[in-house]
C-alpha cells in the first residue's frame, strides 16, 4: 500500500490527496458498498431513491404552480432539476461533516490516507445523483427542454460542485472530529439554506417582480453561495442561457475553498485519528 513520504507539511498533505486519490479500487468498492448496504434485502433497492425523489419532486412541483400561478410545465422541471442537484451538495455538507467520526474505526486500523474517506463519499454521493438523473430523463420525456449543445455544460457543472464537495467534506470533517457540536448546527444550517435557495421557488419571478421591494429582496438571494451552485448547472440541464457570473462565483468559492482546505489539511492531518 502507498505510504506518505514527502517530509514538509504542506508536502504530507498534498500526498495524502494524491495517494488517496491513487486508492480508486478502494474507495470505489467502499462506496458502492455503501449504497448496497443501505438498501440490502428491499425489493426495489436503490431505485427507491429515484422514487423518493420523483413523489417529492412532483407533490412540490403541482403544489409550488399552484401557489405561484405557474404552469405546471415551468414549475415542474425546474423544482425537479433543483431538488437533484440541492439532495448532491446538501448530502457532502452533512455527510462531510461526519465523515471521519463515522470512520473512526477504518481510520484507527487501516493505514490509509484519510481523503480516501472523502472520495469515498463524494463517489457515493455521485452515484446517487447519477440514479436520480433518471427522474430527469423521464421528465425530459413528458416536459421537452429547448436542450443544446450548451447543455453540455452541465458536465463541467458536476464536476465542480463534486470538487467543492470534496473540500467541504474535508473542511468540515476535521472541524467536526474536533468540535463535536459542530453536527448538529451543520445539520441546522443546510436545512436554513434549503429554503433560503431557489430551489422550490423561480428566483427570476421574484427579480422581476413588478413589485420593486420584493425585487430588491431577491437580489439579497445573491450573497447565498448556494444559489449560484445551484443555477450554473440547473440553467443548462434545463435548456436555459448560461448566466456567467454564477461560474465566476463558483470558480471563486473553488479555488478559496481549497486553499483554506489545504492550510487546515497541512496543520491538522495528523491530529484526526486522535479526534475521531
Amino acid at each position: 500500500m502507498a505510504t506518505l513520504r514527502t517530509a514538509t507539511p504542506m508536502g504530507r498533505a498534498l500526498d495524502d490527496l494524491r495517494v488517496g486519490w491513487r486508492q480508486r479500487q478502494l474507495w470505489g468498492h467502499l462506496g458502492w458498498q455503501d449504497i448496497r448496504q443501505r438498501y440490502r434485502r428491499s425489493v426495489l433497492g436503490p431505485i427507491w431513491i429515484t422514487i423518493s425523489m420523483a413523489v417529492t419532486a412532483v407533490a412540490l412541483g403541482i403544489l409550488y404552480a399552484g401557489l405561484f400561478g405557474n404552469a405546471l410545465e415551468d414549475q415542474l422541471p425546474y423544482i425537479l432539476v433543483g431538488f437533484i442537484v440541492w439532495a448532491f451538495i446538501s448530502g457532502c455538507i452533512i455527510e462531510g461533516a461526519d465523515v471521519f467520526i463515522a470512520n473512526e474505526g477504518l481510520i484507527k486500523h487501516l493505514p490509509a490516507p484519510i481523503s480516501v474517506h472523502v472520495y469515498r463519499l463524494v463517489w457515493r454521493q455521485s452515484l446517487l445523483f447519477a440514479h436520480n438523473l433518471i427522474v430527469y430523463a423521464v421528465m425530459l420525456l413528458i416536459f421537452p427542454q429547448d436542450l443544446d449543445w450548451s447543455s453540455l455544460l452541465a458536465i463541467p457543472a458536476f464536476v465542480l460542485i463534486a470538487l467543492n464537495g470534496a473540500w467541504v467534506a474535508l473542511f468540515l470533517g476535521m472541524a467536526s472530529a474536533r468540535f463535536r457540536d459542530l453536527n448538529p448546527i451543520v445539520g441546522s444550517i443546510v436545512q436554513l439554506t434549503f429554503f433560503l435557495t431557489p430551489i422550490v421557488w423561480i428566483y427570476e419571478d421574484f427579480l422581476n417582480s413588478e413589485n420593486p421591494a420584493i425585487a430588491e429582496r431577491a437580489r439579497w438571494a445573491e450573497i447565498n453561495p448556494a444559489l449560484h451552485f445551484i443555477e450554473f448547472i440547473r440553467r443548462p440541464m434545463l435548456g436555459q442561457e448560461q448566466v456567467w457570473r454564477h461560474w465566476y462565483v463558483v470558480l471563486a468559492i473553488t479555488v478559496i475553498g481549497w486553499l483554506i482546505t489545504l492550510w487546515a489539511l497541512r496543520r491538522y492531518r495528523a491530529r484526526v485519528s486522535y479526534w475521531v
